[in-house]
């Protein structure tokens, strides 16, 4: 069995700031462990585990909220729900992807009239962003 870890060595051993662990004590990803008097808290080794179980789900995209409901369902026993909660990732990923690809659609149609403009022209950028109609050319 490993020795209980200080918080300055538990962060340096998974990668986080102190900062970080006290941050998801305060959002109950992980315990607090108990302060002895005039002493320092020693957390587990398992907290290790559990702080690299998260930051794995956060790299694969959810969101604290969701890792905490990934959490309390515990060693893998409750497979449909986890399925449940990747599911509902899944389709708020590919919302998201289509919002991003719309977004890159019009800023390069943007960039392409940006191109054509000739000095003097209103630059159709600032107009969408102004939230206006570049004005139509008239010849």
């Amino acid at each position: 069995m490993q020795r209980p870890l200080t918080i300055g060595t538990l962060a340096k051993a998974a990668g986080v700031n102190v900062e970080t662990i006290r941050y998801y004590q305060r959002r109950g990803l992980i315990g607090e462990p108990h302060k002895p008097m005039g002493g320092h808290r020693k957390y587990d080794s398992a907290v290790l585990a559990q702080i690299a179980f998260i930051r794995r789900a956060q790299q694969l995209g959810f969101s604290l909220a969701e890792v905490k409901e990934l959490l309390d369902l515990g060693e893998g026993k409750s497979t449909r729900k986890s399925r449940a909660i990747a599911e509902r990732k899944v389709e708020f990923l590919d919302r998201q992807i289509e919002q991003l690809s719309k977004m890159r659609k019009r800023l390069a149609a943007l960039i392409e009239a940006s191109k054509r403009a000739k000095p003097g022209d209103y630059d159709p950028i600032i107009a969408e962003l102004d939230g206006e109609a570049a004005p139509k050319k008239t010849r």
